[in-house]
């Protein structure tokens, strides 16, 4: 019951993706006087608000890598579907190397695309004219661009309510020692 009646968190101060914002504890005496003086009851609370923001940091940066790996993908993509229009501009042909598998590349020649066949995800591939796929992928580009820049927004916000829960936990920590060696210092006088 006293758990419910501690805020660890301020809701009212959520970033824009609804992490929120934790409390600094000021006044140690006050806050643990709000679990009923269960000094190791505000530990238990404390330390659960910093397990969520670290399974939180810890999905964001998992996220980061993929938009990090995926971003340049799209960016290579991009300059190959633009290389496949300027040869169709051109009406010229030009040889490459086609990759077969991870070690395995075949040697070829390209005449003339008038279509490029995109990978969607969940194991879908769609077939998408020239213009249409540099569309689509320079859309992909900016959202993932967006995304990655958004990512990495709450991941300096994560790090900074890390930090403060941290100091929170120290400064209730402390209090609780403190106060049972002055409860120890009562009863042995």
């Amino acid at each position: 019951m006293a758990q419910a009646q501690v805020r660890t968190t301020l809701s009212s101060e959520d970033n824009p993706r609804g992490i929120p914002k934790a409390r600094f504890i000021e006044d140690v005496d006050a806050f643990v006087a709000e679990a009923s003086g269960d000094g190791e009851l505000v530990l238990k609370i404390l330390q659960e608000t910093l397990a969520k923001y670290r399974f939180m940091e810890s999905s964001s940066v998992q996220r980061r890598a993929g938009l990090e790996e995926k971003v340049p993908e799209l960016e290579r993509t991009i300059e190959m579907v633009e290389l496949l229009i300027a040869k169709k501009e051109q009406g010229a042909s030009f040889d490459t190397t086609f990759e077969l598998a991870d070690t395995l590349y075949a040697k070829g020649r390209v005449d003339e695309v008038d279509e490029v066949y995109i990978w969607l995800g969940a194991s879908t591939m769609l077939s998408y004219p020239l213009d249409s796929a540099h569309t689509l992928l320079l859309g992909k580009l900016d959202a993932a661009r967006g995304t990655l820049g958004t990512v990495k927004d709450d991941l300096l916000f994560l790090r900074d309510q890390i930090t403060v829960t941290e100091v929170n936990v120290a400064r209730v920590y402390n209090w609780d020692v403190a106060r049972r060696r002055q409860d120890r210092m009562k009863t042995a006088v």
